[in-house]
């Protein structure tokens, strides 16, 4: 089987890319052929990587990026030159370059849409993006979402899917990090006799930070909560802290590298995530905090798969969204005794071990590639 991860841009800068990127580098373990097209993030020119496994990506020039996405008319050629050589090509979702390219390429063989979110952008600018999305559902032979939640509840594919018997999911799996021992210690050492509350992410309005604030002025002492992340609601989120008296308690971590935040994580009692809509469709920091054995408190965004991610009594615990009050209880639920936290912690890295390691995704998009080829 021979087949074409196609989508967004290179090099990786989102979760979108990443999942593109650890496909194209797990399939060829399941005997599968797996090269990758996409568009160059910058002006770059196009080019070609091979891979040591003896895949390709196919990196075609960017003229220039709106909107939040590329415009590479190169990537029409390519396609079209490259095309017959694929059983199945896998679009990812949203990238309205790759869907115009799919659907004027000509091509005729098998598609599965990965649809990792809906599209969420000003509504004058989604009709214009509509019709090429309809087409890809109806194109496509299976619809596959992050979670069973999002796509089931998204009222894009309702509106734009006749034959719901296409849809299924396929959740995002990650590699087991290990974390600088020193490090660690280290972050340990500068809050010494405090548990340790993390959130990672932008600092942007969806994140819903300034409840997560909110929350730490309903704990005790006894709780840090650290914010590890840049954006633009930055200065107006230092202002709340200071505002409400909350230096102590609440730090702004500012940027931190992935040697740090895999510290972070491990050195963290919990992970907080206080996210208000569905532009979180997945949150895979939560997947990360549950491989390093940490309960999370997470939200109930409607239409979105974050409270499937973290399982509520199990992994965790959910709670409405825009309630601090309701985040610092669910913290002191799952802190309230050493045995109770260590029942959430063990969960927590078995709900990651079952639905969210790479073996795990990788077996699971096996098994929706060989359902497609056999209808």
């Amino acid at each position: 089987m021979k087949v074409l991860q196609f989508g967004k841009f290179y090099p990786v800068r989102g979760g979108v890319e990443k999942v593109m990127e650890l496909l194209r580098d797990t399939l060829p373990t399941r005997g599968i052929d797996c090269d990758l097209l996409c568009s160059s993030y910058d002006a770059g020119p196009s080019k070609e990587v091979a891979h040591i496994d003896g895949g390709t990506t196919f990196i075609s020039k960017t003229l220039f990026r709106k909107f939040g996405t590329t415009f590479s008319p190169q990537l029409l050629s390519k396609l079209r030159e490259i095309q017959g050589h694929y059983d199945l090509i896998h679009i990812h979702h949203p990238d309205p370059m790759a869907g115009w390219v799919l659907k004027h390429s000509g091509y005729q063989g098998k598609v599965v849409l990965h649809w990792h979110s809906d599209v969420l952008v000003r509504p004058w600018l989604y009709k214009m993006y509509q019709p090429i999305e309809d087409w890809l559902l109806q194109r496509a032979d299976k619809v596959v979402g992050t979670t069973p939640i999002y796509v089931a509840e998204s009222p894009q594919v309702a509106r734009g899917l006749r034959d719901r018997s296409k849809l299924t999911y396929l959740p995002i799996g990650i590699p087991d990090k290990h974390p600088n021992a020193e490090l660690v210690q280290k972050i340990q050492a500068k809050y010494q006799g405090k548990r340790l509350l993390l959130t990672i992410g932008r600092l942007v309005p969806y994140k819903g930070i300034e409840y997560l604030i909110d929350m730490a002025s309903h704990l005790s002492d006894d709780y840090v909560v650290l914010i590890a992340g840049r954006g633009p609601l930055e200065q107006k989120l230092q202002q709340q802290i200071e505002a409400e008296g909350l230096t102590n308690k609440v730090k702004l971590l500012g940027f931190i590298t992935d040697e740090e935040k895999v510290a972070y994580l491990e050195a963290c009692h919990l992970f907080v995530l206080s996210s208000i809509t569905k532009n979180e469709a997945f949150a895979i920091v939560q997947v990360e905090a549950m491989s390093h054995r940490k309960p999370v408190v997470s939200t109930q965004i409607p239409e979105s798969g974050v409270a499937w991610v973290n399982k509520d009594h199990d992994s965790g615990r959910t709670v409405p969204v825009r309630d601090g009050r309701a985040l610092a209880q669910a913290v002191e639920e799952i802190c309230s005794s050493e045995p109770g936290y260590q029942a959430y912690a063990d969960q927590a890295r078995a709900r990651f071990e079952s639905l969210f390691t790479i073996d795990a995704m990788t077996d699971r998009c096996v098994e929706i590639y060989q359902e497609v080829l056999k209808q």
